[in-house]
């Protein structure tokens, strides 16, 4: 283990003395929008990556790779090396001519209690995974195959399709797509969440009474200048 990996891992450590799987729980259920809004519009993951079924839905502990195109060598390092509640956050480069993923790692990953994969790359056997109820978020599916030869990293920092993500960062993905929360900025985020939900329930409540959306977000002066 490199040194980088070393400091990375102790700083998700002391992180998770005071997160606790609750608070990751209710950040997943108020929402990947809501979690984005609320953290000043940051840590969104490129739309292209899709759950393989829109149903689901995971949070956990960033374990990063970095693997080459076509190959899965580093996968399989990562699943090795994985704690119970950590999300494999891999960046294949976006390269989504092969499946470096499929069924028999997704057997292997829920035996090592991962809660879930994304990949800036393709997966395969896509039904057994959904059949399997194990999240995987993915820029692609192919049924072609990979090599086991080419060396990576896991458990760096690494930049997954524009977006920077490190050892012991929660990741939340739902339907809408997925977000970063930075290790050390976990609590902060869930009570700038929790409070944004709060707004937008009293302005669901306004809405029924007959405000108008232009009114409650004070939009009606910036309509007025242009003349509506």
């Amino acid at each position: 283990m490199t040194k980088t990996q070393t400091e990375t891992g102790s700083a998700s450590e002391a992180c998770a003395e005071e997160v606790t799987d609750t608070h990751l729980q209710r950040l997943l259920k108020l929402g990947t929008a809501t979690v984005y809004e609320a953290q000043g519009q940051r840590g969104s993951i490129a739309a292209e990556i899709r759950p393989v079924d829109p149903a689901m839905k995971l949070v956990g502990t960033a374990l990063t790779v970095e693997t080459r195109p076509g190959d899965n060598l580093m996968l399989h390092q990562a699943v090795l090396m994985a704690r119970p509640g950590d999300v494999l956050v891999v960046d294949a480069k976006g390269f989504t001519d092969a499946g470096p993923w499929g069924d028999v790692l997704t057997l292997a990953a829920q035996q090592a209690g991962i809660a879930g994969l994304v990949i800036d790359g393709s997966v395969r056997d896509s039904e057994a995974i959904i059949d399997a109820g194990f999240p995987v978020f993915s820029r692609g599916i192919s049924i072609r195959g990979t090599t086991k030869v080419d060396p990576g990293h896991v458990g760096g920092t690494i930049t997954l399709a524009g977006t920077r993500v490190g050892r012991g960062d929660i990741v939340v993905g739902d339907r809408d797509g997925l977000v970063v929360v930075k290790a050390g900025e976990v609590l902060e985020a869930l009570r700038s969440a929790e409070i944004r939900e709060a707004k937008e329930e009293e302005y669901r409540h306004r809405i029924m009474k007959g405000a108008s959306t232009a009114e409650l977000l004070g939009l009606l002066p910036t309509l007025q200048r242009y003349g509506w």
